[in-house]
């Protein structure tokens, strides 16, 4: 007879089994950290087992407290993993049975590590998702703060890299606080959706022993039970959630990169990023790269790696448990450390880094008021498909004479169009451009700041805006 530890799914089985089948099976070496979310199942589990009377409660006492032992172990950091310890499962109910003796066997009745391990990824990912909705707050109170502190910086907006239309710093600010807004109340919303129990339903076809689920949910924080247990033990579709989240997430961050990347270039100048979040180069000292805006960039794409894998694993799974769903864990976990660290490197470089408004301003032309132009006729009367063409026809005059537009003289103007008076001289204004644009949404003064006071009150009070 073996001396060595018992696999939990060992009893049927007499041969060895191949080593490297041994490795390629172990998963060990990164679920490992789900041990807190697996210890907690397996008490309230304990607790669940004395009140049905499948154990006394003496038993129960002596399992929680062995499990409250191991936890004290993994988190002095004092848990030895032992050979034949494939999983955080077989390592914590090996380690209650040397602690406790063969009342750990008593632990795993009724239960299958099908419902088990289900259970443990959703504690674990609500436990991380709520930290990565703490950091994106953060990164939007960042980015709302430095919005109303530099309300009155002017900044060309651009379409197709083009220059468009003047617009405040604050409003481009704004447009990512905005995105990053919508991300948290999408995750918000995911968290309850991952915040249903699957334990109970054993391997697929439910409990024998009639464990009472709504008791379970109840001790474990989840706000009810999956009703089924065919799609409780298979279910990662709040995996997959969880991945596209985080890969739309990261592109919103990686948009702001590259908007960055290219402002802070010698040829815009716009901003300047901390040294904190920026390297040289080994061979041209003049140099100051923003390599963690690169790297958040590339990182997006890190993260939808993690998405097209996992869904091209999960896409041929015949109902209901396979193995196939042990490739769940990695992408997850490291799409949860990419969002942790990149959220928290976004806000570290909006909240140090350098704007230069007189860039900024000096980036701003007359060509980008050429709409303002047309609505100038519009104001007169004119239908704005005729402004449209008439001011089209003002830049045309310009650039065939080499000079600004608003370097045109009055009977240059009156020659487009007989409703030009004096007072065209009045659209050359980048601050009355941006102030004519104060409908809700818009970039004037009065519109900004309304935005940045809903997104301080969602902040504060966390409604939904």
């Amino acid at each position: 007879m073996s001396a060595g530890p018992k696999k939990l799914w060992g009893g049927r089985f007499t041969g060895a089994v191949d080593p490297l089948m041994d490795a390629f099976n172990a998963s060990i070496h990164f679920d490992k950290r789900m041990y807190a979310a697996d210890l907690i199942g397996s008490m309230a589990y304990s607790k669940a087992l004395a009140k049905n009377g499948i154990i006394s409660e003496q038993e129960r006492d002596e399992l929680v407290a062995g499990l409250e032992n191991v936890m004290k172990e993994w988190e002095a950091g004092a848990f030895e993993l032992k050979p034949g310890d494939e999983d955080i499962h077989t390592a914590n109910e090996r380690r209650l049975g040397e602690l406790i003796g063969p009342l750990a066997g008593k632990l795993h009745t009724g239960r299958s590590r099908n419902d088990q391990v289900a259970t443990d990824m959703r504690i674990w990912l609500r436990e991380e998702a709520s930290k990565i909705l703490a950091h994106l707050k953060e990164l939007i109170a960042v980015i709302t703060a430095r919005a109303e502190k530099e309300i009155d910086v002017l900044i060309p907006g651009y379409t197709h890299l083009q220059r468009a239309q003047p617009i405040r710093w604050s409003h481009f600010l704004m447009s990512y606080a905005w995105l990053w807004q919508a991300d948290a109340e999408r995750l918000s919303q995911l968290i309850e959706r991952i915040n249903v129990l699957p334990l109970g339903s054993g391997a697929l076809a439910g409990h024998a022993f009639n464990i009472d689920r709504d008791f379970l949910a109840q001790e474990l924080g989840f706000r009810g039970i999956i009703h089924n247990s065919l799609y409780a033990v298979s279910d990662r579709d709040f995996v997959a959630e969880f991945l596209f989240w985080a890969s739309l997430t990261m592109t919103h961050i990686s948009r702001i990169a590259e908007d960055l990347i290219i402002y802070s270039s010698g040829e815009f100048g716009f901003v300047k990023l901390a040294d904190a979040y920026s390297t040289g180069s080994s061979l041209m000292p003049q140099k100051k790269n923003p390599d963690s805006l690169e790297l958040l960039r590339g990182k997006c794409g890190r993260v939808f790696g993690n998405m097209s894998g996992f869904m091209m694993t999960y896409k041929g799974i015949p109902s209901t448990y396979n193995k196939d769903l042990q490739e769940d864990k990695e992408p997850m976990f490291d799409a949860v450390d990419t969002l942790s660290g990149s959220l928290q490197i976004t806000a570290g470089v909006l909240s140090t880094m350098n704007i230069f408004p007189e860039k900024m301003r000096a980036s701003l032309s007359a060509d980008m008021l050429a709409t303002d132009l047309a609505e100038y006729l519009v104001r007169k009367g004119v239908p704005f498909r005729e402004t449209h063409h008439i001011s089209g026809a003002a830049v045309k005059m310009a650039e065939d004479r080499n000079v600004s537009m608003h370097e045109l003289s009055i009977d240059d103007f009156k020659s487009l169009h007989p409703s030009f008076g004096d007072d065209v001289a009045s659209v050359w204004s980048f601050e009355t451009s941006i102030e004519n644009r104060n409908a809700p949404g818009g970039t004037a003064r009065c519109s900004v700041l309304d935005q940045i006071n809903k997104m301080q009150v969602w902040l504060g009070e966390g409604k939904t805006l």
